[in-house]
């Protein structure tokens, strides 16, 4: 099976940010233009070089997702592994590629390339970008493990990761190990190219569940992005996973409601509104008004609420 790579030109400050930051699961690599990403499928290999005249690959991650986003979102989902320290510093290294004035208020959208278990090298195993890497690319280049070179960086990557010892879940969050198998998160990396499952994190599962339900909250068709969460529907703290079917696009404040249990989604996917609403609030006729309503899932089965979670819901959370 042939997998795609690509080598992408980074931000020096990017990676240097981010490199000391051993514990994070996921970063996101975003690009200064609103454009989308298309050249890889989740689970190939996304690789970074520096700008020349540093030839060389400095890391790289699972490549999970793609879309495009205000720049307040992304910081509010990534937070600091967007590579910077402050909302305001993201601002502004993004006002410097567009070549406008940081001082000008504006949420730029921008694009974002999510990658989940990301692997920073030493300078001792920087990587050589290929021959047929040419100085005028200042974006990106797709290689292929069914071309020599594209076979080559596969085997160089593996055979620096291959090696990695891991001290603890904490400080090893890739799931790096230093076993001849080369596991990268539970699957076998080194040796015959293959897909690797992307592992998401909060930041990815938001970013996956608001673009399946369109940017329009499930229940009231809200589309004022600010004002919408990706919502668990089984927490994270409670044996939930960061996938699609655990997941409900909602308005902010029955997001709110929904975590307390105060309004629940039944496999039947009908919402529903508690009675004690009414009897400790002495209000909720906005809620009420919705009550019984079917909602709005994304069109692909496999995408849509997984009827386990939600009879989770019901029957744990909900105070109905």
């Amino acid at each position: 099976m042939d997998i795609k790579l690509v080598v992408a030109v980074t931000d020096g400050d990017w990676f240097k940010t981010l490199r000391q930051k051993p514990h994070l699961e996921e970063v996101n690599f975003w690009a200064p233009s609103g454009t989308n990403f298309k050249a890889l499928q989740p689970g190939e290999l996304f690789l970074f070089k520096l700008h020349a005249p540093y030839n060389v690959i400095v890391g790289g991650g699972v490549f999970a997702y793609a879309n495009v986003m205000p720049c307040s979102l992304a910081w509010e989902a990534f937070g600091e592994a967007n590579g910077a320290e402050t909302l305001q510093e993201m601002r502004n290294r993004i006002s410097r590629y567009r070549n406008v004035d940081p001082r000008e208020p504006s949420d730029y959208k921008i694009g974002c390339r999510i990658l989940t278990q990301p692997f920073f090298f030493e300078a001792s195993e920087f990587v050589d970008v290929p021959s047929t890497w040419s100085p005028n690319i200042v974006s990106l280049k797709t290689f292929s493990t069914g071309d020599s070179d594209g076979r080559a960086l596969w085997d160089a990557v593996n055979g620096r990761l291959e090696f990695r010892q891991p001290t603890s879940v904490s400080a090893n969050p890739a799931g790096i190990v230093a076993e001849p198998s080369g596991l990268l998160a539970g699957q076998t990396l080194y040796g015959k190219p293959q897909l690797v499952k992307p592992r998401l994190g909060q930041g990815a599962f938001r970013a996956l569940v608001t673009d399946l339900y369109d940017r329009r909250c499930a229940v009231t068709r809200e589309r004022t992005l600010p004002a919408l969460d990706a919502a668990h529907i089984r927490p994270y703290s409670e044996g939930g996973i960061h996938e699609a079917r655990n997941g409900l696009l909602l308005r902010r404040d029955i997001h709110g409601l929904f975590d307390s249990g105060y309004v629940t989604v039944t496999p039947e996917l009908h919402f529903e509104v508690s009675g004690q609403v009414r009897e400790e609030f002495e209000n909720g006729r906005d809620y009420y008004s919705l009550h019984g309503k079917q909602i709005v899932v994304p069109r692909n089965a496999v995408d849509q609420p997984s009827t386990e979670v939600l009879s989770w819901h019901n029957e744990r959370i909900y105070r109905g």
